[in-house]
């Protein structure tokens, strides 16, 4: 630590973001490698996530965002860089973890009961890393100015206060409304917080930012606060997306060899896994909703699932069971990770009502089991010989992690009569199909594995060092001179 700040004393630099989507996560992560750079001992901070991309760290899981924002500090990840984590399962129904771990009674509670209970956990959790760090950089979450929010508030403006936390107000300019979302945000702030706000910053900006001329200085004149960033659109910066969906802008340019799609049922999870493909040239990841989205697909995978059994109804109900049946008919290549590795196999089985009940699409034999215990571990594990596409993975060992209520296991009638899963893992952590163009495993991060692309692919995707150095290079060229340093200062 500096030797000139005590204990807790850590600087607090908090990004706030108008809307969901502003690009709050992105200049975090970018601001956390800046600061890296500066020699200064570095931390990420978000008080309460709500995603289903979750990684497994010391002590348990966190959001994804944090995560990556602590790689990109060069920090060790932990829990307490996201002591609260909101897993949606359904509509009005998230699973509650807290400081890593799933909280059943938190879990049970209505939304708005749960702040003062868990307010002095995430306090107590940010006052821990500003004593062990020089700078820690916090993540809003949605808008600061949502008054109907304001009271049971645990994740913008109350940590701002707790952190004395000197804020950027960030704003997606792409969307149209740039400035009247910054009024209007810094408006319905107190009159106390508007006071930490130190700089406006407007992302994804197309053209020539000269043409913006007079509004940034008519709205600092309103407001007392200095746009002190423009920063271009820029869709391949390589960094994976926290809860958005990618598209052909945000693809690797070059013709296209390989086509893979994603099933993106409504409770997809660990989404983030799949950014390596992207930065692949020639490979275009496509998001499958219909059966129209896989028609031509090289491969098809089935993502993490935070609710196994109602997404695979939802896949049911999209007609895309058969289409994926037809394409491993046809010898196309299959996968299933996590979540849908269990919808590969024959049933769902739900004896303690932890996801539900449900036949599989009988691509593998094999059956889940749900259990109330979530398995949540880094794991490293050596495949055994494949056939078919991935047939390349023979032998390799791969690093991931699992994020996962319950057991697969074979069919054992099925098993009895002659028709048998091949485990290709230890462990019960994969299978393949007879034919060999159909696997499933519970390792999550498969593609993240240097290993894994090179046998696949014959390339590297860009290294994830490479990505956090980009996000500061690109915050350093366009924010105004000085206005980083004077954060911290």
């Amino acid at each position: 630590m500096n030797p000139n700040k005590g204990p807790g004393q850590a600087r607090c630099v908090m990004v706030l973001g108008t809307t969901s989507g502003a690009g709050k996560s992105w200049l975090a992560t970018a601001l956390c490698r800046w600061y890296a750079r500066q020699g200064r001992k570095v931390a990420p901070f978000k008080a309460q996530n709500m995603s289903n991309n979750a990684r497994v760290v010391a002590g348990g899981e966190i959001g994804s965002a944090q995560y990556f924002q602590a790689l990109a500090a060069r920090a060790e990840p932990d829990v307490r860089m996201n002591p609260l984590l909101l897993k949606p399962e359904r509509d009005t129904h998230s699973q509650v973890v807290l400081m890593g771990q799933v909280d059943d009674a938190l879990s049970a509670l209505p939304w708005r009961g749960r702040s003062e209970r868990v307010w002095p956990r995430i306090a107590q959790a940010l006052d821990a890393l500003r004593a062990d760090h020089e700078v820690v950089v916090i993540e809003g979450a949605g808008s600061p100015a949502e008054i109907n929010l304001m009271a049971s508030d645990i994740v913008n403006l109350r940590v701002a206060r707790h952190a004395d936390a000197r804020c950027l107000l960030v704003t997606d300019i792409d969307r149209g409304g740039a400035f009247a979302h910054l009024y209007g945000t810094w408006a319905l702030m107190p009159e106390d917080d508007r006071a930490r706000l130190a700089g406006f910053v407007l992302n994804k900006f197309r053209g020539d930012a000269a043409l913006l001329a007079p509004a940034p200085q008519q709205l600092q004149e309103l407001t007392g606060v200095p746009t002190v960033a423009t920063l271009p659109m820029w869709w391949q910066h390589g960094l994976p997306e926290e809860d958005g969906v990618f598209d052909d802008r945000s693809v690797s340019a070059g013709e296209v060899t390989r086509t893979i799609a994603v099933i993106a049922y409504p409770r997809i999870s660990n989404l983030d896994e799949f950014q390596p493909l992207k930065n692949i040239a020639g490979v275009r990841l496509r998001w499958a909703r219909s059966p129209a989205d896989v028609a031509g697909a090289d491969w098809i995978i089935l993502p993490g699932s935070k609710h196994t059994s109602s997404d695979l109804a939802w896949l049911r109900s999209q007609g895309l069971d058969r289409a994926v049946a037809a394409h491993a008919a046809r010898g196309g290549g299959v996968l299933g990770v996590c979540g849908g590795l269990q919808m590969l196999g024959e049933a769902l089985i739900d004896p303690h009502g932890v996801d539900g009940n449900g036949p599989g699409l009988g691509l593998l034999p094999l059956v889940t089991v749900f259990a109330p215990d979530k398995t949540v571990r880094h794991r490293e594990a050596a495949f055994g010989a494949l056939t078919g596409p991935w047939a390349a993975l023979s032998g390799l060992a791969v690093r991931g992690y699992e994020i996962h209520h319950g057991r697969t296991a074979e069919h054992a009638a099925m098993a009895a009569a002659g028709e048998r899963a091949i485990a290709v893992m230890p462990d019960e952590l994969a299978w393949q199909n007879g034919t060999g163009n159909v696997l499933g495993l519970y390792l999550h991060g498969l593609f993240e594995d240097a290993g894994v692309l090179r046998a696949l692919f014959g390339i590297a995707a860009r290294s994830l060092d490479t990505v956090f150095d980009g996000l500061a290079d690109h915050i350093d060229s366009h924010f105004d001179a000085g206005v980083l340093r004077s954060l911290i200062q």
